[in-house]
């Protein structure tokens, strides 16, 4: 659902070639390929997802990079397409069909499936070597964009961002209310005593909130069925799965904190910012979201991170994944597909410089700490960690149950036809937190035949 934060002097840039000189495909002369790269004649691509001129930091951040990089790739000529949003999920298939991607084009991980199967993107698994860190690179994000999510098929794209969801809650809201802000609630049942205790602080102080509109509620649906050892659709993905126990359980549960514990204010029909807006102004307890949430909360209504944290998505068993990446246009050239994969690793796959350049960004005064992205493990990891807690200007500590608790947790990919299924699922989450009296079986049994019409289309 979300994209992420983006992008250091050429002196900087290419002190960090030396260090990644192998793995991103860097070498001690411009004029020479790295083995199995691409010749060094004059090679143009378009890339997306240039942040626009109204985010001025990351656009300078993005320009000087792209000056950077073509410094050290002087035949690599690049074209930046600030196109906002990068991927509008209402017109993303249309301009797909038309032939009108960029040369490396940004996705969410819910296109990438349909990407793949629609013939329009380059298969590039005979370039996977050439990606920095490949090994290292979690595999779980890597299969989103393998055909067939899995690990066997071949490749069609890079990870470059990732989120997964948790519970994001306000500390300061925690103290008053004699909850230890520092051990966050770990099941659905201690989110009800929790909420229960926070909303005993009147004020219109609400415990706990959640989506119902513009898509977001049949995303947290989705979400905290995981959650709860559900699946949205079965494994051939042609049919829906919530129709049952399991899904009746998050309805049931959302009804119980709405209508009996009173708990969830009476203000429904609730989007995105709507929530981050109640948290940042001290008037919401808990929530369902990921790390960034704080930093706009920050940014935007001037929250203190001391006040806010994020702990482990209830239930310990699964969280939904999320994030972005580059797919490249069926219609590139072998020299345009390496141009494009340089240019990747360079802005979104090396530790210490583009999107981890942790030192810039302190310096510019943005967060550095977030548990996101969290593009690699092994020794990788380890290492981007510690340059990351190097220049960490947040309290990473307030991520410390969130983080603990992931290695555990199944991260389950968003269904196919995201965008569409959670269109649908809103309709049940409103109804659910506006009808005393609703009907929630039924409520499901809408859904799931919403769910299935949408997926059988898409397969015809």
């Amino acid at each position: 659902m979300h994209a992420f934060q983006r992008r250091k002097a050429i002196a900087a840039a290419l002190a960090a070639c030396t260090i990644a000189a192998t793995a991103a495909g860097c070498s001690s002369s411009s004029k020479t390929a790295s083995a199995g790269s691409a010749p060094d004649s004059p090679v143009t691509i378009s890339v997306g997802c240039e942040p626009p001129t109204s985010q001025a930091q990351p656009r300078a951040n993005w320009v000087a990079d792209v000056k950077a990089f073509e410094k050290l790739y002087p035949y690599i000529t690049i074209k930046s397409d600030d196109t906002n949003p990068c991927d509008d999920p209402s017109t993303f298939d249309a301009k797909l069909a038309s032939g009108k991607m960029d040369n490396v084009f940004y996705t969410y991980f819910t296109d990438a499936a349909n990407v793949i199967s629609s013939g329009e993107s380059a298969d590039i698994e005979q370039y996977a070597s050439q990606i920095n860190d490949y090994s290292s690179i979690q595999s779980s994000l890597l299969n989103v964009y393998r055909q067939g999510g899995s690990s066997s098929g071949d490749l069609y794209g890079v990870p470059t961002g990732n989120y997964s969801l948790g519970l994001v809650y306000s500390k300061a809201l925690f103290k008053q209310a004699g909850l230890n802000p520092n051990d966050p609630p770990t099941t659905w049942a201690q989110v009800e005593t929790d909420a229960i205790a926070i909303s005993k602080l009147g004020h219109g102080i609400v415990g706990y909130a959640d989506y119902s509109a513009q898509n977001t509620g049949g995303w947290h649906f989705v979400a905290e069925l995981y959650s709860r050892g559900g699946t949205a659709v079965t494994s051939n993905g042609q049919s829906a799965n919530f129709n049952n126990a399991t899904g009746q359980a998050v309805l049931e549960y959302l009804h119980k904190l709405r209508f009996v514990d009173n708990v969830m204010g009476t203000n429904q029909g609730l989007v995105y910012q709507d929530l981050l807006q109640m948290m940042g102004s001290g008037k919401l307890g808990m929530y369902v979201g990921d790390p960034s949430t704080l930093t706009t909360m920050h940014s935007t209504y001037g929250t203190s991170y001391d006040d806010l944290a994020v702990g482990p998505m209830p239930g310990e068993t699964a969280t939904l994944l999320g994030g972005s990446g580059y797919m490249f246009n069926k219609d590139d050239t072998p020299a345009q597909i390496q141009a494009g994969i340089k240019f990747v690793n360079y802005e979104f796959e090396t530790s210490g410089i583009g999107q981890f350049d942790y030192q810039r960004l302190a310096a510019q005064g943005q967060p550095v700490g977030l548990p996101e992205p969290d593009l690699w493990q092994g020794a990788v990891a380890t290492k981007d960690d510690a340059a990351k807690a190097k220049y960490a200007n947040i309290p990473t500590a307030n991520f410390a149950t969130y983080v603990a608790a992931l290695p555990k947790m199944q991260l389950i990919i968003e269904p196919p036809q995201a965008q569409a299924i959670y269109a649908k699922g809103d309709a049940a989450m409103f109804a659910v937190l506006t009808n005393p009296n609703a009907n929630i079986p039924q409520l499901l049994g809408t859904f799931a035949s919403a769910t299935n019409s949408i997926l059988s289309n898409a397969q015809q």
